[in-house]
């Protein structure tokens, strides 16, 4: 199957992302703080079946050797055809020579292995929603 990927903010429906990161069991957020995250990041990745989107991905950077990679998903239909490396491949085109670190969804681990990440043992996390994120496993 033949997927496009976009590697920009144009003509993008931010419910449609909205409901993608939530179906795919990311954290849920306003759409217009969806919209800004987007629309901040480095770059960006949405990729469409036709006209569905069914997956995205970005990532924010100092622009110079610094990157993170936030929010890859994918719908869970399209999930297991290798689509999730395809954004996060595609987000990596655009961040050659940066160190780069991403926050996996507990259980995801695994995943992000087989694309050459490896566990930190010194990254540390300070978040609003310290007790949320401490019940789903982000943090000790």
């Amino acid at each position: 199957m033949q997927y496009r990927v976009q590697n920009n903010c144009e003509n993008v429906n931010w419910d449609t992302v909205c409901c993608l990161l939530k179906e795919a069991g990311l954290a849920t957020r306003t759409v217009a703080l969806i919209q800004k995250a987007f629309t901040n990041s480095y770059c960006v990745a949405f990729v469409f079946d036709n006209a569905l989107l069914v997956g995205v991905g970005r990532a924010i950077s100092d622009g110079a050797y610094q990157a993170a990679i936030y929010d890859i998903a994918v719908l869970p239909s399209y999930q297991g055809k290798k689509l999730g490396k395809l954004i996060v491949d595609d987000l990596h085109r655009n961040l050659q020579g940066f160190n780069v670190i991403l926050y996996a969804s507990p259980g995801k681990e695994e995943f992000y292995c087989k694309l050459g990440y490896s566990k930190m043992i010194t990254g540390m996390a300070k978040f609003n929603n310290e007790s949320v994120m401490r019940e789903k496993r982000f943090i000790e």
